[in-house]
């Protein structure tokens, strides 16, 4: 947890910022959108991936204390598992079980997550979230 100073009308306040770094697997072929797959397959592979991403963030996280309101941002970062070309609406669809496993994780809503997505050219095969919540 880091501190910064927030100025309102002259007089200093402190404001904390949470921030925390969970690195998730790359998603299954079956959760592309893209992917034509029998509907049992598919959804038996998205409880699959949401499984394994709520334990990748109860291991990383723990409990964390979050506010009950307030936005909530993840940058989500794209390491792709090989070189080719991935469109990054593609990619966001592809981990919306995730992300909601790492929002059962966390006990919030995953409406109050907003977000900023990026897609890295190192070929690693991994997910980066950084989750910040600023208190006030």
């Amino acid at each position: 947890m880091a501190t910064q100073p927030l100025c309102l009308r002259g007089s200093c306040l402190q404001r904390t910022v949470l921030q925390m770094i969970i690195n998730l697997p790359w998603y299954p072929r079956e959760c592309s959108p893209n992917a034509r797959v029998h509907w049992s397959k598919l959804a038996a592979m998205k409880k699959r991936y949401r499984e394994a991403c709520y334990l990748l963030t109860k291991e990383s996280v723990g409990n964390p204390c979050l506010p009950e309101t307030g936005d909530i941002h993840i940058t989500i970062e794209f390491f792709p598992p090989a070189k080719r070309a991935y469109d990054l609406d593609n990619l966001l669809a592809s981990i919306k079980s995730g992300l909601d496993g790492v929002a059962q994780a966390l006990k919030v809503d995953d409406s109050r997550f907003t977000l900023t997505i990026c897609k890295k050219p190192e070929i690693r095969g991994m997910i980066r979230l950084t989750i910040t919540h600023q208190d006030c």
